[in-house]
């Protein structure tokens, strides 16, 4: 069975002809938009929470941290997914992409089950584990409960969600997020503070809010796939047994950046650590630095995407050339984007980090964070988009080789930098910013090489 273009829908497209950068934009627009609507997600939650002071918003700051972790369990599944489906639908064999995609979704089940049972019962220990205080503790372990408990949804509607992107459809997939996002974004103030009959759950009610709105988001997105709107047909999701050897294949290529992804959250583990040790207004700033930089680094990671499916498909067809081209114009577009962030960054902490407080203590350390930030958002560009373009090409290895280390680094690093040189907060922004730098420089040099262009999967 062949895959040709005649085949696909209007929303999937074989990106191996065509200009470049104007299928760049055509793949990364549909998922950035929706990461910027993540973004609105994120800021709204935290600019809601944070109505009910700076110990809400440190808890929601704080379990961001243990909820990356989870993210980083299922970027083992949707890089490799990602990999395989781009990789044999460039090289017309929808037939192998679809036995993968099942294979997927058998290792999305597994893996999140194991992830729901496992973090409700450690969530009060990782708390302790960042020394947060108990006003913040009261909050931030009912949240990350909820979270937990349907966090197998997290795992299906990502796994899916990889799927059609791989395919070149961009479009379903941003679709149904912006919805699930619009559903949060109602629901979120009427779970936080009450609404008549629906009383005030506080910060837990704004996981309660996001459970309500992925188990939508799955129940669409998963009849879109039975539906044939891949421009394949997958036929039964549950049509085959599970195959140990297909799904260790999955597991074997995002494990490399998965692994980089959960050192690099570990790491903020730590930091968070030494966070609080200059208070609840540090973790609240802390909270508010990170919602900013989410606008580049979903950004960021939407180019990511579209660098991934174009380097997957482009090598499956037998052009690495294209291939290349594809990376780096998504990176110089990546490049442009943060430009830009950087600039509103440095040019007004103040304002950004008045939205969300009106706190003079969060406020000024938020200041000096989002100026220390700006300098390394062209970094992070760099980093997250090639990264992806490596993930595409299923050589996953040489980003991990330089990301694992980079990021351990600043453990001892921030606390060298706050601590030892007296620097304070700032020093742990800073050893953000330094890392940052480090790691693209490498990152970029290692790619040019283009040893990635001969990988087999």
């Amino acid at each position: 069975m062949t895959a040709p273009e005649s085949q696909h829908t209007a929303n999937s497209q074989i990106v191996t002809s065509g200009p470049i950068i104007r299928t760049i934009v055509a793949l990364a627009l549909p998922v950035t938009l929706g990461m910027l609507m993540e973004v609105t997600l994120n800021i709204t939650d935290f600019y809601w929470v944070g109505k009910l002071g700076s110990a809400a918003q440190d808890a929601v700051a704080s379990s961001m941290v243990i909820i990356w972790t989870v993210y980083s369990a299922v970027s083992v599944i949707s890089i490799g997914v990602t990999a395989l489906v781009s990789r044999y639908i460039g090289a017309g064999d929808p037939d192998r992409a679809i036995h993968y995609i099942k294979q997927a979704l058998y290792l999305s089940l597994i893996i999140g089950a194991v992830f729901t049972a496992a973090g409700y019962m450690l969530t009060p220990a990782s708390m302790d584990f960042m020394e947060a205080g108990e006003p913040t503790q009261a909050q931030a372990i009912p949240y990350l409960r909820i979270f937990f408990v349907v966090s197998i949804l997290l795992f299906l509607i990502e796994t899916v969600y990889a799927v059609f992107r791989a395919s070149g459809d961009t479009k379903t997939p941003t679709k149904v997020g912006i919805t699930v996002v619009c559903i949060n974004l109602v629901l979120d103030p009427v779970l936080i503070f009450g609404v008549g009959p629906i009383p005030a759950m506080g910060v837990p009610g704004a996981a309660v809010a996001t459970a309500l709105a992925h188990l939508y988001g799955v129940v669409v997105i998963s009849r879109y796939l039975l539906k044939g709107k891949l421009g394949y047909h997958v036929g039964r999701l549950w049509g085959s047994l599970p195959q140990l050897a297909s799904m260790l294949k999955i597991a074997r290529i995002g494990l490399p950046i998965a692994s980089q992804q959960l050192v690099f959250v570990v790491v903020y583990w730590f930091l968070i650590k030494y966070v609080h040790e200059f208070g609840e207004a540090a973790g609240a700033a802390m909270g508010i630095g990170n919602r900013m930089e989410s606008i580049s680094y979903l950004t960021c990671y939407g180019i990511s995407i579209a660098a991934s499916t174009m380097v997957g498909q482009n090598l499956g067809a037998g052009n690495p050339g294209r291939a290349a081209k594809c990376a780096w114009g998504s990176t110089g577009l990546g490049i442009g984007v943060t430009l830009v962030l950087s600039a509103i960054f440095i040019g007004a902490p103040g304002l950004l980090a008045s939205v969300f407080t009106d706190d003079p203590a969060v406020k000024a350390i938020a200041v000096d964070y989002l100026i220390i930030l700006g300098l390394s958002q062209t970094a992070m560009a760099i980093e997250i988009i090639l990264e992806g373009a490596f993930s595409g090409a299923g050589n996953t290895i040489p980003p991990m080789t330089i990301l694992v280390p980079g990021s351990l680094a600043r453990v001892p690093l921030a606390y060298y930098l706050a601590f030892e040189l007296g620097w304070g907060i700032n020093g742990i922004w800073w050893t953000l910013t330094i890392t940052s730098v480090l790691k693209s420089v490498l990152l970029a040099l290692w790619f040019w090489r283009g040893r990635w262009k001969l990988k087999k999967l």
